[in-house]
Parts: structure tokens; C-alpha cells; sequence
């Protein structure tokens, strides 16, 4: 009977060890931004999205997107692809792939080197959830450009049992999350405070418009006053964040004093300063 190949990086040979492994595979869900493209008129999209895009800077600095072009399906396969592209990564967002077009659409975004995202089920559900954060974005019927779909966060599980990214519902304007908050995922309160009791790993994001109050280490990066509140405030029982900001002002780790890390601290404004004051 053959031997089927080892799935190792490294060659097996016979009579001989296998090397250490250099990779792995493995499966993974992630929550990414939704952009649903409703007109081909590039000039009204970047005017309808600029305005969101300064609105929530933070949010959209260096975040892959997914363009979804459903609603454009049965129109012309020349989508523009070169000028979308281009007027997504001029506003700070890295377009990754696409969902729901032609056959002619998706052979255009490939040739873009943009990937071709199949629509299943369940990344629909968490999609239209996080199109409920986009409260402010016109209806259809009203003609805008474009939708967004602000990843809120949703608890799902991948193929191999890893939890995906956390799901919290909103509750008199806040978001309540009782599980760890791994690297890679992200966590959204839109209009109102965030409350996070379980640890938040390096590499997660935490944002919100309003507070946001973690009871657990924090080694991520977070966000209050996402689309400008000064007076919000962060506080954090163990600081030892990649960087926190309030209303765009902001530290990363390198210019947190070391005498606060690990520390309980409240992070807010006084008068455009940010300040990190132990509690």
C-alpha cells in the first residue's frame, strides 16, 4: 500500500527522522468589514464613504475589507476594480476579496489578486448583524453608493472548534463580553460603552464610542470615543496594551511609563492630553 506524503513542511526520507515543522494548517474564523457596493459611480462612493472614514478613523486604519457585490450581480462585469481598489487603500482600508458577483466579476477582482469569497450562511447572519452598527448609513431606497458592514463582533465556531470572533448583544447602549478576546479579533460598541471581563490577548482590538472598562489583563489594543466623545475614558485592572486611545489621541507600549504597566489605571483627556493615571 503507498504511503501518503506527510502534510509536514519538511520532506520526509526513508530511514530518517522527520524534520521539526516549519508550519501549520489550520482553519480560522475571522470577522472582517463588509463593503456591499451599490453603484458603479466611484465618485459617489468615496464621497459617501470619506465622511465615515474620518468619522472613525481608528476603525479603519490598516483593516482588510471584504467588498460584496451582490446588489451589482446582474450589471456590467467592468466594476472598475483598478480605481475601487486604489480609492480603498487612499482612505486607509486593504481590500482582500470579494463575495456575490458574476462569474466576469470575480475573474476582474482576481486579476486584481483579490480573492473570491464564497457566501455562506452564516457569514451573511454575521454580516447583516454588523450592518446594524452602521445605524447611521442611508437606507437602499434613499441611493447610496455603498453600505457598510461594521464588524460588531459574533460568536462563531470554525471547522476545527476554535471559538471565531466574540458575539455580544446590545443592552441600553452597551456591549457586555464574558470570554476571553483572542488575537485577531475584534470587538465593536457602537454608540454606547463596552464591558470586557476576561482577558484580551495581544493582537485584539477593542473599540467603542463610548467607555470602555476591561476587568481582566489587557494586552491588546483599545479604543474609546471611537467617533470623537473626549470625554470618554478607558479603565483597565491590568495594563499591558500594544496602545490605548481616547477620541484619536493616543500611546502605544513604548510610551505607557513603565511604573503603570500591569498596573489598575483610568485613561482620559484633559484639555487634548491624554493622561493614564493609576486608580
Amino acid at each position: 500500500m503507498p504511503v501518503p506524503p506527510s502534510l509536514s513542511a519538511g520532506p520526509g526520507l526513508a530511514g530518517t527522522a522527520d524534520p521539526a515543522p516549519a508550519f501549520e494548517l489550520k482553519a480560522a474564523a475571522f470577522t472582517l468589514p463588509v463593503i456591499r457596493l451599490l453603484d458603479l459611480d466611484m465618485e459617489a462612493v468615496e464621497a459617501q464613504l470619506q465622511p465615515k472614514v474620518e468619522q472613525a478613523p481608528g476603525f479603519f486604519r490598516n483593516t482588510p475589507v471584504v467588498i460584496d457585490l451582490a446588489a451589482l450581480a446582474g450589471v456590467d462585469d467592468d466594476v472598475g476594480f483598478p480605481q475601487l481598489v486604489g480609492l480603498l487603500r487612499g482612505l486607509g482600508m486593504i481590500p482582500v476579496g470579494v463575495r456575490g458577483g458574476s462569474s466576469g466579476q470575480n475573474e476582474a477582482a482576481q486579476a486584481m489578486e483579490l480573492a473570491v469569497l464564497s457566501e455562506d450562511h452564516g457569514s451573511r447572519r454575521r454580516s447583516d448583524a454588523a450592518e446594524a452598527a452602521m445605524h447611521d448609513v442611508p437606507p437602499p431606497s434613499a441611493g447610496p453608493a455603498i453600505a457598510g458592514g461594521m464588524a460588531d463582533a459574533a460568536r462563531a465556531k470554525a471547522a476545527t472548534g476554535d471559538s471565531g470572533p466574540a458575539e455580544a448583544s446590545p443592552s441600553r447602549g452597551s456591549l457586555l463580553i464574558d470570554h476571553p478576546i483572542r488575537s485577531g479579533q475584534r470587538v465593536y460598541a457602537a454608540g454606547g460603552d463596552l464591558t470586557i471581563v476576561a482577558p484580551v490577548s495581544s493582537g485584539a482590538e477593542l473599540m467603542a464610542d463610548g467607555n470602555i472598562h476591561i476587568y481582566a489583563p489587557l494586552r491588546g489594543r483599545v479604543i474609546a470615543g471611537l467617533k470623537g466623545d473626549t470625554q470618554a475614558r478607558i479603565f483597565c485592572q491590568d495594563l499591558q496594551a500594544e496602545l490605548v486611545s481616547v477620541a484619536g489621541h493616543y500611546r502605544v507600549s513604548e510610551n505607557i511609563p513603565p511604573e503603570l504597566k500591569g498596573r489598575r489605571v483610568q485613561v482620559f483627556l484633559d484639555h487634548e492630553v491624554l493622561r493614564i493615571e493609576p486608580m
